[in-house]
């Protein structure tokens, strides 16, 4: 018969199987994957985190999923306990035998890299698998591309901050993560903090909750580099944006590198104080570019590639042409394509992936382009589409101008500078203007409301 250890051991394997299949392997391996199990008795387990930070997040967000999946295993549970211990940070032994290694608790050298105890509970996890050598470069991403690899080379920042920004799933985390990796490859020394805006607006808030807001100081302020990705997330944070500002001055005014990632440039963002805006764009800022072909062609041989899909070019032709938003969409449609092929033992042809990807052709159809809402909003005003990039102000032509600058902001991805360079190469404040404008007009103006929703409905369908 087994022994207790032996049961509790099997059971805490499913349970980590369970929680893995439930939460997602990104929170599995910041949150669930530290968890050792340490004591068991017949009415209790006690298990342990190497900080207080992941004890208190695992307990706020997992603690009564993982109480009940404790007790859906033996009912005679009374008391789960969670530690704090922190041998448990280098996955040393426990009391209990630990289970079977899973594929991604496997170390190597980037995840001896990773591991650094001073940071424990507040970087967020790198995926070694984003690397600058796994990004495909073409003429959107070139210059941010760039900026970064020199940015990772340099011992001494080249230019401070780098701001990187551009929409969604241009590849902005994937040349943080690289970034990264490759300063914790080429500089060990160095005192490297990558985290999300979220996990820092968190750090800051439970430091201010737990009154160890000198401890949050020294920390962040006591690194070679801080990467801080998605900063958009601050907006409209006041407090959290404040202790931002003067952790940045003091990183810069160190000789620390500051890296940051938004989907806005520094001075688009909504929410963000005029000060910060500043700072933020007092060094290098580089856009990421919506694909082109050539582009989107190459990141689908790259990953076909990669994951040994030998898949026709015809077909890598055509999905690179209709599949336009962004590459998170394009390498999910090939992934998929490959397991259409594997799962139906078929050599994939252009009908095949017609098929087999028609609902996210048919989304990628439905967007709208800059030029599509310019070319509808003249002919519903009745003016000329040249008209839209035109110097005249008159209100005949002024006001739809825009309204087309109104619904570029709310249909599309585009940036205000973007917007503005569309419409005659006007500045990013015009469109601000205009968006304000339209916003205070339907607020009384019922006919001009009446024509938005016309617009809106003729162009989303």
């Amino acid at each position: 018969m087994a022994s207790l250890e032996e049961r509790r051991n099997a059971e805490w394997a499913r349970i980590r199987g369970r929680l893995r299949a439930e939460f997602g392997d990104g929170v599995f391996r910041s949150w669930l994957r530290p968890l050792t199990l340490t004591a068991v008795d017949d009415a209790s387990v006690t298990m342990s985190v190497p900080t207080r930070f992941v004890r208190d997040r695992v307990n706020t967000l997992y603690g009564d999923r993982l109480r009940e999946l404790w007790r859906a295993e033996d009912d005679a549970i009374t008391g789960i306990d969670i530690d704090v211990s922190p041998e448990t940070a280098g996955r040393k032994p426990s009391l209990v035998t630990a289970p079977p290694p899973e594929p991604e608790d496997v170390d190597d050298s980037a995840e001896k890299l990773m591991n650094h105890s001073w940071s424990d509970g507040v970087a967020s996890p790198l995926d070694p698998r984003l690397s600058f050598d796994n990004f495909v470069v073409g003429k959107p991403n070139e210059f941010a591309f760039a900026a970064c690899k020199r940015a990772a080379e340099t011992e001494k920042p080249a230019f401070n901050p780098l701001f990187l920004y551009g929409g969604v799933g241009l590849g902005k985390t994937h040349l943080m993560h690289a970034t990264a990796l490759e300063m914790r490859r080429k500089f060990p020394e160095k005192r490297i903090l990558f985290l999300t805006a979220e996990k820092f607006l968190y750090q800051f808030i439970r430091a201010l909750r737990a009154r160890e807001t000198v401890a949050f100081k020294e920390l962040f302020r006591s690194v070679d580099v801080l990467m801080v990705d998605d900063v958009q997330f601050l907006c409209g944070r006041d407090a959290t944006q404040e202790e931002f500002f003067h952790t940045f001055n003091a990183l810069v005014d160190q000789g620390a590198q500051v890296i940051i990632s938004a989907d806005k440039s520094p001075n688009d963002l909504d929410g963000l104080e005029e000060r910060v805006k500043s700072r933020l764009g007092w060094g290098l800022v580089a856009e990421m570019n919506p694909t082109n072909y050539e582009l989107r062609l190459s990141i689908l041989q790259a990953k076909a590639e990669a994951i040994n899909f030998d898949v026709n070019q015809k077909v890598l032709e055509f999905v690179a042409q209709r599949i336009t938003s962004n590459v998170r969409e394009l390498e999910g449609a090939l992934t998929r394509l490959a397991a259409h092929a594997q799962l139906v033992g078929r050599e994939i042809t252009i009908e095949s992936a017609n098929d087999a990807l028609h609902d996210l052709l048919r989304a990628n159809e439905r967007r709208v382009t800059i030029e599509d809402i310019q070319k509808t909003v003249a002919e519903h005003f009745n003016i000329k589409l040249a008209d839209m990039s035109s110097p005249r102000r008159a209100r005949a032509v002024a006001r739809p101008r825009q309204v087309a600058m109104y619904l570029s902001k709310h249909l599309t991805s585009r940036s205000l500078p973007e917007i503005g360079r569309k419409f005659g190469g006007r500045d990013h404040t015009t469109v601000m203007h205009a968006i304000r404008k339209i916003d205070e007009l339907t607020a009384d103006d019922q006919t001009l409301a009446e024509d938005l929703r016309l617009l809106r409905r003729g162009l989303e369908s």
